[in-house]
């Protein structure tokens, strides 16, 4: 795709990735012009490269309110979270083999809970409402009957396909009332809203640098004081022992200086100018397009992601037909794109409070950044509504099926 080409889309995937930030991008060049050291050697080029990664390394402690040496980095969210589960699982005691998490999880989290072989572990997934958030007293009850059991907490901050916030404090401050380790997957929310690790009680956070304008290929492992940390990379003994590897230091550089822009715009008014966009986009497009649906309507949401239902439609259709004018969305996790299946996510949150009972709905993914503006999301709305009109138009209605 040309530059041109490149310019002339309307790209509203930015919860699969965002693109670099010019002075990510400036930054990230610098590095790998002249300070390409290998920060493990004592030399001065070395240290330069060194002094870089612990520059960006105090950015990252910054905008997620804790301390530098509590930042580990990796080659993304997934590996990431890999890391903080496995660290928790074989710290744990042989008495705790019970494993929590929730329905809507990423498949980082998803995934790697999965392979637990089921004769040595549980897994429990907690209950939820109707737009997939979790319920805290359900996980209350089950801490009451079975605290001693478990050995982990997993559930995701903001929801990737719906943008469903989830009670992170509530769950956290819970966990840690009976000495149970949590992880949370804020690949959603960090960069995006404020964070203060200080003032919930997880015991790992991670989260991908390439959802708030850093580069892809780098990702964060937040390890609160006095956790374990198995390291799922190892030999080299870098990161202080918890991720082998030479450090990908242009990578790591571009993650600090996203961070650092992160921490800027965060300090003034853009979480709630973004959350007035939000809503005035999705007021909008039901007001455009009366039949569709919000999913996870009823319950908080991330200002950076709207997930649209439409009766009688096909997600691959629609996200083909959309594309085809121009509009770049998605129909989920861009982790399965291509798989043409279900989004296990909306599976389990099941029939949504606005859509008709027995009617089929495809739904779209819409997610945007803090530099989309209102007209391109306007634009988004016109582009859909003109497709949907085109697509049920080459439908065939009941006297062309009787016939047929």
């Amino acid at each position: 795709m040309s530059p041109r080409e490149q310019r002339e889309r309307l790209y509203l995937d930015h919860a699969a990735t965002t693109g670099p930030a010019r002075e990510v991008i400036a930054d990230m060049l610098e590095i790998m012009a002249s300070q390409w050291g290998n920060p493990s050697s004592i030399h001065r080029t070395g240290q330069l490269a060194r002094r870089r990664v612990e520059t960006a390394r105090e950015a990252v402690a910054q905008l997620l309110g804790g301390q530098p040496n509590e930042v580990i980095f990796t080659s993304g969210g997934t590996e990431a979270a890999n890391t903080a589960i496995w660290s928790i699982l074989t710290a744990a005691p042989s008495a705790r083999r019970v494993v929590v998490t929730s329905a809507v999880e990423h498949a980082a989290v998803k995934a790697p809970l999965g392979k637990l072989d089921q004769n040595q572990w549980e897994l429990v997934q907690l209950e939820h409402d109707a737009a997939g958030r979790v319920i805290p007293e359900s996980l209350r009850e089950l801490i009451m009957q079975r605290g001693d059991e478990i050995a982990l907490v997993s559930v995701m901050w903001a929801n990737n396909e719906t943008g469903v916030i989830q009670p992170i404090e509530a769950i956290a401050t819970l966990c840690a009332d009976h000495g149970i380790p949590v992880h949370t997957d804020a690949t959603q929310w960090v960069g995006k809203m404020p964070t203060d690790v200080t003032a919930v009680p997880v015991d790992f956070l991670t989260f991908a640098g390439h959802k708030f304008h850093g580069p892809q290929g780098v990702g964060v492992l937040w390890v609160r004081p006095g956790r374990h940390v198995e390291p799922a990379v190892i030999g080299g003994g870098q990161e202080r022992g918890t991720r082998g590897g030479t450090e990908n230091v242009p990578a790591i550089v571009g993650m600090g200086t996203a961070c650092n822009l992160a921490s800027a715009w965060l300090e003034g008014e853009g979480p709630a100018g973004m959350a007035q966009q939000h809503a005035t986009f999705e007021s909008n497009l039901t007001t455009a397009i009366p039949t569709a649906c919000i999913n996870g309507a009823s319950a908080q949401r991330g200002w950076s992601i709207t997930n649209v239902g439409f009766p009688e439609v096909e997600s691959e259709l629609l996200l083909l037909a959309l594309s085809e004018r121009g509009l770049d969305v998605s129909a989920g996790s861009a982790c399965s794109s291509g798989a043409l299946k279900g989004s296990s996510v909306l599976n389990a949150i099941g029939q949504q409070p606005c859509q008709a009972t027995g009617v089929q709905y495809g739904s779209v993914r819409y997610s945007w950044s803090r530099d989309t503006s209102a007209a391109e999301l306007d634009t988004a709305i016109g582009i859909t509504a003109d497709v949907l009109a085109r697509l049920q138009a080459l439908q065939p209605g009941p006297q062309q099926m009787q016939q047929a």
